[in-house]
């Protein structure tokens, strides 16, 4: 049953991924960075540590089949870290280092300070 929730978790992760890349694609056509990822990746870290930290507060009890569905389907599916590895060696490979390197700082920072105050703020 596990399998089957991650699987359906994953489907509408995916679905949720593209659907805000094509959004943000399409409000920055000409933009070389790499923001589509960036927003995916960073929002994906927010949503990830305010659900860790309300579960671990106490307020948001989750079952283990339901964790499953979400963080590993769900979350997975949406946030794009190979995405994000793949867009770097993009970058490198065509010779726009700097975009590269704003790109992983960027990507890690964000994402990690998004994880952060995300469980933060939920902890309280």
């Amino acid at each position: 049953m596990a399998w089957i929730a991650v699987a359906v978790g994953g489907a509408l992760g995916s679905v949720a991924r593209h659907g805000l890349n094509k959004l943000v694609l399409h409000q920055w056509p000409l933009l070389r960075f790499p923001a589509a990822t960036l927003t995916v990746n960073v929002l994906g870290c927010a949503i990830v540590g305010v659900l860790a930290g309300l579960i671990a507060s106490g307020r948001l009890p989750m079952r283990p089949h339901l964790r499953e569905f979400v963080f590993v389907g769900i979350l997975g599916g949406f946030t794009t870290f190979s995405a994000f590895g793949l867009d770097t060696i993009t970058l490198i490979r065509a010779g726009d280092s700097r975009q590269a390197i704003a790109s992983i700082l960027l990507q890690v920072t964000g994402g990690l300070s998004a994880a952060y105050a995300g469980f933060a703020i939920a902890h309280k």
